[in-house]
Formats: C-alpha cells, sequence, structure tokens
C-alpha cells in the first residue's frame, strides 16, 4: 500500500516544523499534513494557508502545530466508503483524503488527482487458462502476459482496478502462472496488495474463488484477464448496488438487423409484422460484481463457471442483473483479437 508517511506529523511539533515539512512535498496540490497524536490516532489537517491565516492572528511560528490546524478536516471511513462523498470532495476541489479505521487512525490517504474513486469491493482475476487458440504465441507465455501495446494484458486491467480504488486483488494461475508471480509479485510495486490462488486442476471461471480464504469486502469483482476494457467500475458498481442484485454481470449489446419484414405468427395466423427490425441482444462480458458471501454457494475443487452461479441464484429466485457495457471492449481469444488489440490500444482512453 501507499506510503503516506511524508504526510504524517506529530502533534509535538511546532508550526515550524510543520511549514519546512509542508516544503518538502512535491507540489503545491499535495501540500497537506494531517497531525496525529501519540496513539496515531488523526487530530486535525494542515496546509501552509492554516499557518499564515494563524500568523496573521497574532500566532507565533514557534507554537505547536495543532494551534494551526484545521480539526474538521475531510474524511471517509473505512467501514462505510460513500461514492458519493468521494465525488462532493472532487466537486470542492478537495483531492488529498484520508480513510480512518474505527480507532480514528489513517489506514490510506486518497488522491483524487491520481485515483478515479474508491471502490469497496475486492477483485479476482482469472489467469489460469492455457490460450490455446493463440498458440504458438501461449506456447512459452500465458495469455495474460502477451504484451499488448507496451503492457501485459493482464496488467491493464490490474491497473484499472487499482485506479478505482480497488486494491485487495486475488489472480487465479495455472498455466505458466510463475511468470505471473514473477512479474506483479505482491503488488507493493503498483501500491496494491496481490495474493496468487494457485489451480491444482482447471476450475472454470469462478471455482478458483473457493480457494480465496479472506475477502476484506462485503463486495467482490471477477473477471478474465484476458479482457481489454476500459469500463468505468464506479458507475458499473452503482447499478450494481442500485439493483438489489445478488450478482451483476457486464453485458456486450450486440445489434441484429434483419433485411426482411419479419412475421409474428400464431399457428397460421399473422398477428402483427416489422418491416426490417433491428434486434439487440446481450452477451456476457465476463465481468462481474457479486456478493462475498456468495462464495459459500462455490464447489471446492470443482470446475465451476459463472453462469453456473448465475442459473443457481436465478433458479433460487435471486436477482440476477446484467450492466449494458457501453465502453471499449474487447475479448483477447484469437489471433484476430490480439491483431485488433495491437491496433485499436493506441486509440483507447485509459
Amino acid at each position: 500500500m501507499k506510503d503516506f508517511s511524508k504526510h504524517i506529523i506529530l502533534n509535538t511539533a511546532s508550526a515550524r516544523d510543520a511549514l519546512r515539512k509542508l516544503d518538502n512535498l512535491p507540489s503545491l496540490e499535495d501540500r497537506t499534513l494531517f497531525v496525529i497524536d501519540d496513539t496515531n490516532k488523526l487530530l486535525g489537517s494542515i496546509t501552509d494557508g492554516d499557518i499564515r491565516r494563524g500568523l496573521l492572528n497574532d500566532k507565533e511560528i514557534s507554537d505547536n502545530c495543532t494551534v494551526f490546524m484545521n480539526p474538521g478536516f475531510k474524511r471517509l471511513s473505512e467501514s462505510n466508503i460513500s461514492l458519493e462523498q468521494i465525488n462532493e470532495f472532487r466537486g470542492k476541489d478537495i483531492y488529498l483524503v484520508p480513510v480512518l479505521n474505527g480507532s480514528g487512525e489513517i489506514v490510506q490517504l486518497l488522491d483524487l488527482k491520481k485515483q478515479r474513486s474508491m471502490i469497496p469491493a475486492s477483485a479476482l482475476i482469472m489467469a489460469g487458462g492455457k490460450g490455446e487458440r493463440l498458440k504458438p504465441l501461449t506456447d512459452s507465455v500465458p495469455k495474460p502476459m502477451l504484451k499488448v501495446g507496451n503492457k501485459p494484458i493482464i496488467e491493464y486491467n490490474i491497473d484499472r482496478l487499482a485506479s478505482f480504488g480497488i486494491t485487495q486483488q486475488y489472480i487465479s494461475i495455472k498455466y505458466l502462472g510463475s511468470q505471473i508471480e514473477d512479474y506483479f509479485g505482491d503488488g507493493q510495486a503498483k501500491e496494491i496488495s496481490i495474493k496468487y490462488i494457485q489451480e491444482d486442476q482447471p476450475l472454470g471461471t469462478l471455482g478458483a474463488l473457493a480457494l480465496v480464504k479472506e475477502i476484506k469486502h462485503e463486495h467482490l469483482l471477477v473477471m478474465n484477464s484476458d479482457i481489454l476494457t476500459n469500463i468505468d467500475y464506479e458507475d458499473f458498481f452503482k447499478f450494481y448496488i442500485e439493483s438489489g442484485a445478488d450478482l451483476c454481470v457486464a453485458s456486450i449489446p450486440y445489434k441484429v438487423k434483419i433485411p426482411y419484414a419479419v412475421l409474428e405468427t400464431n399457428e397460421n395466423s399473422i398477428l402483427s409484422f416489422k418491416e426490417k427490425p433491428t434486434y439487440t441482444y446481450y452477451s456476457n462480458g465476463g465481468i462481474y460484481f457479486m456478493r462475498s458471501a456468495l462464495k459459500e454457494m462455490i464447489p471446492s475443487n470443482s470446475f465451476y463457471n459463472a453462469t453456473d452461479l448465475m442459473e443457481e441464484l436465478i433458479k433460487e429466485g435471486r436477482k440476477v442483473a446484467h450492466y449494458p457495457l457501453l465502453s471499449y471492449w474487447l475479448d483477447i481469444g484469437r489471433h484476430e483479437d490480439f491483431a485488433k488489440a495491437q491496433e485499436e490500444v493506441k486509440h483507447v482512453k485509459w
């Protein structure tokens, strides 16, 4: 996780100490310190503007920094992340926001200049397949590690999830999985947490979830690693929450144009007809938001697809929703898809 110690100052420090520390921060937008006590509890925030206003009100630069701090600082609660509150902060040009645990300690510092959101969810990326249709490219490289542009396919997904605040990520690996593990390590270089789920046998698109020991959040995003997309995960998450569904799948709309009049019939009678209609169908986009508790429905050490879970939920009368994905999306499963990705990645807005 990101080291935010440069933004921390003890409540025993003076305003002069705070000003020195502020001057060492790289940019004006970053120049905020958070004052903590000896138990690491956050007491307030302080900027050079706070110090300047204090001096104009006859305070001394040698005074304790708590005299200058703002105790009404903006914050987020780790246990109740509000996307609406994050967007409100951004609208008010507040970009550096501490995330506090139940004891009032900073567990994360959210930089809204660099991060799009902070979705309260974990992620499982399925990366264990052999990529048979992409042979011979996958003879010595796992499909998720094939490069599109300047980085592996899976890295686009890891980075995009992280940019939306999904920092607890699991990756299921099997075929040549050590290459993925060696490349990304524990995720520290990307300021996230990555843990690997080793599949000893093929487990389908969701079977590896049964092997995940601990999921931090109530909600889980599951996705295939070979998808190239610039989906807005915040919008997807909001849709999923508002739908009240147990599981929500990103769907890809396909329009089919019929070049003839289509008849609606009943036995030998024509009830109506449509002249050259266009029908929209939705296919599975391989990205799912679901309640983490559904993990208990996944059989251990068994081949199990996300569609199996969807069928079980529907059979039980539980809600399964779909989110029409209008962003860029490409499933890189064939050589022509891989060639297409090499060209289109140059034009996609990430």
